[in-house]
Order: structure tokens, then sequence, then C-alpha cells
């Protein structure tokens, strides 16, 4: 199935880190949450795949090269209106389009099963969240089909408990029901077209991991979540010991204290005296000084922690990062 990564976006929450590099680049353990989503599309054989740029467009084509396509928008088009920009790509053919800041591990067979079976002209795949003020939350009848949304709603004034995941399955028809300006969002002019004009399309549930990866602590947490194994992905590095795991062939340097759950990259110096408490990332070429304590951490790829530093329950970066990354193989 051909397939759109939503990749053009400002990712505003997650500054001061989206300062220096689009949010679908920000690394989760050995590589960027989008490369983990399109480990997850040619898994379910979803190889014909284009992303929408905007922020940092030389970034995301640097890394990934011509492993996909690619649709630069000179001025934001919109959740919905980038999708129509791609129109062409899809060929007329039901296509999967899927936020490039969904960390997440579904199914996507069930997903394309459940639109077949639903036979309507969309289907969203949804979630049951803990706190609605965070999300669009869905609502459905006994059958699946949408009835209706709630932009962010307290939890007492809330309907449902189905937040929107931003990965949809659509047909091509789906078009028809776009407004005439460039600019377009799904949930402001689409879906309510959809409703207006009595067009059924239904949900998903997912019972996978999910975390959208739209603020720090959603980052931290799905980091931790991952290096955990809560969350499946194809990650680098063999376990060392318990819950440590590194990239390296050379494990871990002499005098160095480390309670998992920890992981190591490539080519990350350590200093003597230096202790881990997990849960702690250290990302590739990542420099911790002689004595330096990292407890709940993330230290982004390329960053240098200095001498007899304390870190707790921080992500450390610096200017600069994305020289720091490379693709696996690299």
């Amino acid at each position: 199935m051909k397939t759109m990564v939503l990749a053009a976006g400002l990712g505003t929450r997650l500054r001061p880190i989206t300062y220096e590099i689009s949010k679908p680049m920000v690394p989760v353990l050995d590589r960027p949450v989008m490369a983990h989503i399109l480990d997850l599309l040619e898994r379910h054989g979803c190889n014909e795949i284009i992303a929408n740029l905007h922020h940092f467009p030389d970034v995301i084509r640097s890394y990934f090269g011509d492993r996909i396509s690619y649709n630069q928008e000179a001025e934001l088009l919109g959740t919905a209106g980038g999708v129509r920009g791609c129109r062409e790509f899809f060929a007329g053919e039901t296509f999967l389009v899927i936020s490039g800041d969904a960390l997440t591990d579904i199914d996507l067979g069930a997903l394309f099963a459940r639109h077949r079976e639903a036979g309507g002209v969309a289907t969203l795949s949804v979630k049951v969240v803990s706190d609605t003020r965070e999300y669009g939350v869905v609502l459905h009848d006994s059958n699946g089909r949408i009835t209706g949304f709630q932009e962010k709603p307290e939890p007492s004034e809330a309907l449902s408990e189905l937040g929107n995941c931003g990965i949809y399955v659509f047909e091509p028809e789906i078009f028809d029901y776009f407004p005439q300006r460039p600019f377009a969002d799904w949930a402001q002019d689409v879906f309510p077209a959809l409703l207006a004009n009595d067009v059924p399309f239904h949900i998903h549930e997912v019972r996978e991991y999910w975390n959208d990866v739209g603020s720090l602590a959603e980052l931290r947490a799905g980091t931790f979540d991952a290096l955990r194994g809560e969350l499946r992905l194809n990650v680098d590095g063999h376990e060392v010991s318990p819950g440590v795991v590194v990239c390296s062939d050379d494990g871990l340097p002499q005098g160095v204290e480390v309670d998992g759950p920890v992981w190591i990259g490539r080519d990350v110096h350590i200093g003597a005296g230096a202790r881990l408490t997990g849960p702690v990332v250290l990302g590739d070429n990542a420099r911790l000084g002689a004595g330096a304590q990292v407890r709940d951490s993330i230290v982004f790829p390329g960053t240098q922690v200095a001498d007899g530093s304390i870190l707790i329950g921080a992500i450390a970066g610096h200017a600069g990062i994305a020289s720091s990354m490379r693709p696996l193989g690299g």
C-alpha cells in the first residue's frame, strides 16, 4: 500500500530540540523516530513511501536518501493539505497516512483488514488515552462508525476516551471533501465535511503501543518504554549484563558503575568513575566525563557531559545535533 509520512511540522512543543532538527528526526535509542516508522512500514510491506518536508528538510533528505520520495512545501499546507499535495503519488489507490512523530508498533495488517471490512472512505486509528486534554477524541456508534469529535476536552466533559493517533487509511474519494483553498486540516476541514455529507468512516482501535512524542515528557516516556521493551522496535546493540545494551564490540569500560536499564550507542566514551542509573540512554558519539553521574536521563548523539556532572531526569543535547546522527550502517 502506498504510504505518506507527515514530516513537515514545526514541532513547537519539543522546543528547544526542534530549533535544531525537525520533530521526526528526534532520536529514540539508535535512530530517529521517523526511521522507526519506516522500519514498521517496510515490515508490513509498505515500500512505496513519500514524506512531505518543510522544517529542516535537508536533514531528512540526507538521512534517508533515496529510501523514500519527497514533496517539499514552501509554505505549510496543513495536515490534510500536505497529503493532497502528494495526490499524484497515490495514483488513485487506497493509501496509508502516518504521522512522522508516531512512536508505535501498531499492527498495520489489522488496520488494513478493518478498513476493508468497514468499507468506508476512511479508517482512523484510535487508542484509549489517560488524559483527553492532550488529544482530539473520537466519538462513534456501536458499529465503529464515527459520529463526531471533541478537541482536547476536559476529562469531565469528554464523551470518549479514544484519542486520534494520526494514522489513517483513505480511499481516493477522500479528496472530494477537501476545501478549495490550499491549506487544509483533517480535524477542522475534512472530517467535519465527511460528517456533514453523511459519508461513512470508521475507527480502528489500537491495542499496541502508541505515543505521539508530542512533548519532552512524552519523548522521555517513549524512549524509556522502548528501552524496557514495552514498545517493540528494531534496535541495534547486544546485552552485556541484565538490562544493559551496548552497540560497540568493546563492552563497558572498567571502573564504570551501571544499573540497567541502559542503552549505550556506537562510539560512546565513558570516563573513569562514571555512574549510570537506569533508565539511561547514551546516543552515538556521546562523551561522558570522568566521575559523571546520570540517572533517568537521555543524552543525545554527539553530546558532551562534563567531568563530575550530575544529570537527573534530563534530556541533554547540543547545537548541531543533526551532524551527530548517521544512518545505520553509515
